[in-house]
C-alpha cells in the first residue's frame, strides 16, 4: 500500500499544478476504487451525454481515488498476489526478499487457492469497494450541485505504476485520496479523517442488543487486522481502541467486550491477544456465548469469510465447545457507509485544508523514508 500511495503521489504531481486556486471552485466526483494487489485492468464508465465545452472552459473536477489492499479475483490469480505481496519492501522485509519471496508464494499458493475456493472462488474486494465507491459518488450528486453523475471504477496494479490511472484522470482539479485499508502507518500508509467512532457513523453494528432478558451473556470481541509489533509510535492500535470505544458508547456498554487481533503470519511479536486464543480462553472460563465483530475492516474479504466464518466459527468453535457464535455484518454495501464517505470527502474539500493533520505527523520512531516522503508530497501541496 505505501508503494501505491507512490504511484497516486506520481499520478498526482501530473494533475495538480502548485500555487492554482481550486479551493472554492465547483468540482465533479469522480470514484476510483484502486485494489492495489490486482493482476488485471478493468474500466467502467457510464456518464449522461453533456453539452461540449471547451477545454479552457472546463469547471475541474475532484478525483477521488479509494486505495485497499486487493486481493485475487479467481484462483488463477492467487500466486501472482501472493508474490508481490511478498516482493513488497513496504509491507515486508525479508532476508534475499528477491529469492525467498517467489518460494513462499509458491508453498503457500495451494493453501490460500483451497481457502479462497471454500469463499466462491476469489476475492469480493473489488466489488464492495467499487459498490461503496458508486454509492458515495451517487449522494455526493445531491450534497453538491455540481458533482459528476458517473463513477470510474479501475483494477490497475497500483503496486507497480499509476500510469493506468492517469487515464482514469483527465483534467482534475483537485484530488481525494482514501486508504481504506486498516494498517500501520509506519508502511507509509494513511486514513482519510478517520476520526474515533467513523464505524458509528457509517453502519449500525453490532446490534444493540445480543441477547434478551435471561439469556446468557453474550461477550463481544471487536477483531482488528494485527500488525507487527514494532513500538515506533504507530497510532494504528489507539485508533482501532478509539472506535472501539465509541461503538460501546452507543451501546451504552451492554455487554462485556475485549479488543482482539487476528491474522497474524510468521513467528515474530505481533499485536494481541489473538483472536483464536481469545475465543480459546473465553470457552475455558465458560462464556461460550461470542459475537465477532469486524471493527477493522470495511467490508467482506478472505479475514471475514474464512478465517471468523468457517476457521473460528466452525472449526475452532466445535473443538472449543461453543454454545453459540456469530459474526456481526461487514459495512458492504450499506448505504449509511456510503454516506459517511461521502461526508467525509464533502468536509474535507469544504474545509479548504490540504490534509488531515494527523497525516502530517510521522511515527515518532519512524524508519521508513517512503513515508516521510509521502507526508511531504501532500502537506507540499498548495490550495
Amino acid at each position: 500500500m505505501a508503494a501505491a500511495l507512490r504511484a497516486a503521489g506520481a499520478l498526482l504531481r501530473d494533475r495538480l499544478v502548485p500555487g492554482s486556486s481550486r479551493a472554492r471552485q465547483p468540482w465533479r466526483g469522480q470514484s476510483i476504487g484502486a485494489t492495489a494487489a490486482a493482476a488485471t485492468e478493468t474500466a467502467q464508465r457510464t456518464r449522461s451525454p453533456e453539452p461540449q465545452v471547451q477545454p479552457g472552459k472546463r469547471k475541474p473536477k475532484t478525483g477521488i481515488l479509494m486505495l485497499n489492499m486487493g486481493g485475487p479475483e479467481t484462483l488463477g490469480d492467487v500466486h501472482d498476489f501472493l508474490l508481490r505481496l511478498f516482493l513488497d519492501r513496504d509491507l515486508m522485509t525479508l532476508p534475499i526478499q528477491n529469492k525467498l519471496a517467489p518460494i513462499i508464494a509458491k508453498r503457500r499458493t495451494p493453501k490460500i487457492q483451497e481457502q479462497y475456493r471454500r469463499i466462491g472462488g476469489g476475492s469480493p474486494i473489488k466489488m464492495w469497494t467499487s459498490k461503496q465507491g458508486e454509492g458515495m459518488v451517487k449522494l455526493l450528486d445531491d450534497l453538491s450541485p455540481n458533482t459528476a453523475r458517473e463513477c470510474w471504477t479501475s483494477h490497475p496494479s497500483m503496486c507497480a505504476r499509476a500510469s493506468p490511472s492517469r487515464r482514469l484522470l483527465p483534467s482534475l482539479g483537485t484530488c481525494a485520496i482514501g486508504c481504506r485499508f486498516p494498517v500501520s502507518s509506519h508502511c507509509g500508509m494513511f486514513d482519510a479523517d478517520r476520526s474515533p467512532g467513523y464505524h458509528c457513523r457509517g453502519h449500525p453494528y453490532p446490534p444493540s442488543r445480543c441477547q434478551g432478558e435471561g439469556s446468557p451473556v453474550v461477550e463481544q470481541l471487536y477483531c482488528g487486522y494485527c500488525v507487527k509489533v514494532v513500538n515506533r509510535g504507530d497510532p494504528y492500535p489507539q485508533e482501532v481502541g478509539a472506535t472501539v470505544q465509541r461503538v460501546m458508547d452507543k451501546l451504552g456498554y451492554s455487554n462485556p467486550y475485549r479488543l482482539v487481533w487476528q491474522s497474524k503470519v510468521g513467528p515474530m511479536p505481533w499485536l494481541g491477544p489473538q483472536t483464536d486464543e481469545t475465543i480459546k480462553g473465553l470457552c475455558e472460563r465458560g462464556r461460550k456465548n461470542i459475537l465477532l465483530v469486524p471493527i477493522a475492516f470495511t467490508s467482506d474479504h478472505i479475514e471475514t469469510l474464512y478465517e471468523l466464518d468457517i476457521e473460528y466459527s466452525q472449526v475452532l468453535a466445535n473443538e472449543c465447545g461453543v454454545e453459540n457464535i456469530r459474526r456481526a455484518e461487514s459495512l458492504n454495501g450499506n448505504p449509511l457507509f456510503s454516506k459517511a464517505l461521502a461526508d467525509l470527502v464533502l468536509s474535507h474539500i469544504q474545509s479548504n485544508e490540504l490534509c488531515s493533520k494527523q497525516l502530517t505527523l510521522s511515527c515518532p520512531l519512524c524508519v521508513n523514508p517512503v513515508c516521510r516522503e509521502t507526508k511531504s508530497f501532500f502537506t507540499s501541496q498548495q490550495l
